[in-house]
């Protein structure tokens, strides 16, 4: 089915001076600015392109990739503000509207935001929505344990960052387990580390986590970054020393720097070993 606001993949129809139509199915024939459309192009042509309304709210397509589509979360730069509320650049030619009934706060010209995107059901229009959890699931999630999921960092709490997965549910990566520098609304992939009995997500961000940022991992991200990065330990290391400095085996510690080492997390030298920056 052709939805507004999604990208879909129609057939060229009709061949204008100003572009081409496509057959929309339910929702006829859509037209495809010359300005967008492929150098070559003929009926019957299958093309890839994303439906939404123009500036007087006709259907038209683009093969511009928009950041977001329908039903997809984005962090999105405020490019204006109106009467009607404010505008956000999604990289198409028309602005995305942020009415002010769908803001949580106020929205300032120049500053990104994470929304929600979605079409109003009274005009049909694309609009977005800053109140993100009105719009995240809150049925049981449906996820595995090591499951890898698509992520956008939406905040940090007292136990680490939050995250949306897959447009969908909440999640949280604990700050113990996070070794670079996360940003509000950067997308990445992740894995889902367990699903707890109240149906909250735990997350990582590499797979194998659960060997490679077993304790004894976890004991010598936290002790590098405790020294500004550098700890003069290796593998040549005496195991009286190690065990002074970090609690643990000779053997666990040439096991758990090989595995973050692998993960391009450190780097090891003679001298011992350092954070990746």
């Amino acid at each position: 089915m052709i939805q507004i606001g999604k990208t879909s993949t129609l057939e060229v129809v009709k061949i204008v001076e100003f572009g081409v139509y496509l057959d929309g199915q339910e929702l006829g024939q859509i037209l495809l600015p010359t300005k967008v459309m492929p150098k070559e192009c003929n009926l019957g042509d299958m093309l890839e392109v994303f439906i939404y309304l123009d500036s007087e709210d006709k259907l038209i397509a683009t093969t511009r990739k928009p950041l977001a589509e329908v039903g997809q979360f984005a962090y999105l730069e405020a490019v204006a503000t109106g009467p009607f509320g404010a505008f956000l650049n999604w990289g198409l030619d028309k602005d995305l509207l942020l009415p002010f009934g769908e803001q949580h706060r106020e929205i300032e010209e120049g500053r990104s935001y994470l929304v929600y995107i979605y079409q109003s059901h009274v005009d049909d229009r694309i609009v977005a929505s800053s109140k993100i959890d009105r719009f995240l699931d809150t049925t049981p999630p449906p996820y595995d344990a090591g499951e890898e999921v698509n992520l956008i960092i939406g905040g940090t709490t007292d136990l680490g960052y939050k995250a949306i997965i897959n447009h969908s549910h909440w999640g949280v990566i604990f700050k113990n387990e996070v070794f670079r520098t996360l940003s509000f609304g950067q997308r990445m992939k992740g894995f889902i580390k367990q699903v707890r009995s109240d149906d909250k997500i735990d997350l990582i961000l590499q797979k194998g986590v659960k060997e490679e940022l077993d304790k004894h991992s976890t004991t010598i991200m936290f002790k590098l970054k405790q020294a500004g990065g550098f700890l003069p330990l290796n593998d040549k290391t005496d195991a009286d020393t190690i065990y002074a400095k970090l609690s643990m085996s000779k053997k666990a510690f040439k096991k758990s720097i090989g595995g973050l080492y692998k993960a391009k997390q450190i780097t090891i030298s003679v001298d011992g070993i350092r954070l990746v920056d």
